[in-house]
């Protein structure tokens, strides 16, 4: 009856798990949520106000799918700043910067096409690939990020390859950012080898270092990287606003798919975003967003240091939302992950993160959705659970 593509919508074992951390006895290191005291609730109360006020009726209306005029000429702004010189022509506004990975697959993949793609990459977005069939290539990293030598390996011992999928700042999951020296180095191979690159930025201004580095799609001088980022870690995630920074050629293939979808973003939450950006400074903001996150990672690793066994590795992210846990090969996360449930701590098993399979000995850990008390009484829980399957 349905679809052979369906046969990938099953329920993921690890969510059906981590639906049993839904509940305030459960100290849940599994979602990736931005700190809720960082959302502007009384700002957008006010907005919301002043656009009834002004634009009610045009506020509720259909509107155009490529997105509201004033918020792509924001994120023209915004894309200046960063070295990328675009146009509104080259925004589109999704649901999401989800929506922009659903609709690249669309628009480029065929079944048997092959996806280059860190090791690990993002869950969501092997979800929103894996329903076109592709084969996926998973590209060494270090703590410098992608290995550029393995980039050019998978790219030489594979065949009909669309594009390489990578989160350069602050990688969800494992928390690491690519090195300068190496942007510099990917988007040189991507015009030797007429790759395509889908940079997947919505951590870049989460930077705990003062030192942010310049995105692939400044050094792209063929139209190469598509640049997909959102206002969900800057400003909130529930209004699901997110874009496509792409050449104009691209831009129109995912509007079409788009219109197919859901026919334009919610309008009346891009006239938000739109006016708290001309109304409010979003450098102060996410400067208080960014000690948030900054005093909750410290607690995180400090704790982690602690309590761990020296026999566990784990990355020391520079800014965003997560870092990676890298356990003895013997220890099975799926398993520890039951154990950690009945005793109050949730977190996500890594072997999620890898299209491939494999790597059951890793984890990842969220410090920036939970309050420093609940961190360092959950990491020492884990700690304790470590040391005695270590002890076995």
């Amino acid at each position: 009856m349905f679809a052979r593509r369906t046969e990938f919508l099953k329920a993921s074992e690890v969510r059906e798990l981590l639906k049993l951390s839904d509940s305030d006895e459960i100290i849940s290191f599994g979602g990736g949520l931005p700190a809720e005291e960082s959302f502007p609730v009384g700002e957008m109360r006010e907005i919301c106000n002043q656009i009834l006020e002004e634009s009610g009726v045009k506020s509720m209306q259909y509107a155009i799918s490529e997105g509201h005029a004033g918020l792509r000429n924001i994120i023209v702004k915004l894309m200046e700043e960063k070295g990328i010189h675009t146009s509104p022509d080259d925004i589109l506004i999704t649901s999401g910067s989800q929506q922009g990975l659903d609709l690249t697959a669309k628009a480029f993949l065929d079944e048997g096409d092959t996806i280059l793609c860190e090791s690990p990459t993002y869950l969501s977005a092997i979800n929103a690939f894996k329903p076109f069939y592709p084969r996926f290539a998973e590209i060494d990293m270090d703590e410098e990020g992608l290995v550029p030598e393995d980039l050019i390996r998978k790219i030489e011992s594979n065949s009909r390859i669309k594009f390489l999928y990578t989160v350069p700042d602050y990688q969800n999951p494992t928390g690491r950012r690519l090195s300068l020296e190496r942007r510099k180095e990917i988007a040189e191979i991507a015009n030797k080898y007429k790759l395509i690159i889908i940079e997947d930025s919505p951590y870049s201004e989460l930077c705990f270092d003062n030192r942010k580095l310049p995105p692939l799609k400044s050094f792209d001088t063929q139209g190469r990287v598509i640049y997909v980022s959102t206002f969900s870690k800057t400003v909130c995630p529930g209004y699901r606003i997110g874009w496509v920074c792409a050449p104009q050629e691209i831009i129109n293939k995912y509007v079409l798919f788009k219109q197919g979808t859901d026919i334009h973003t919610n309008f009346f939450a891009q006239m938000q975003i739109a006016r708290y950006y001309e109304k409010y400074d979003i450098k102060e903001h996410l400067k208080s967003n960014i000690e948030i996150y900054k005093s909750r990672r410290d607690t995180m690793l400090d704790t982690i240091e602690r309590t761990f066994p020296k026999e566990v590795e784990y990355t020391r992210p520079e800014g965003g939302m997560f870092l990676w846990v890298t356990l003895p090969e013997s220890i099975n996360t799926k398993e520890l992950l039951v154990k950690s449930l009945k005793r109050g701590v949730a977190f996500v098993q890594g072997s999620a993160f890898f299209p491939n399979g494999g790597h059951e000995n890793t984890m990842r850990l969220n410090f920036s959705g939970v309050r420093e008390d609940k961190i360092r009484k959950g990491i020492s829980i884990l700690g304790e659970i470590l040391k005695e399957e270590i002890d076995k």
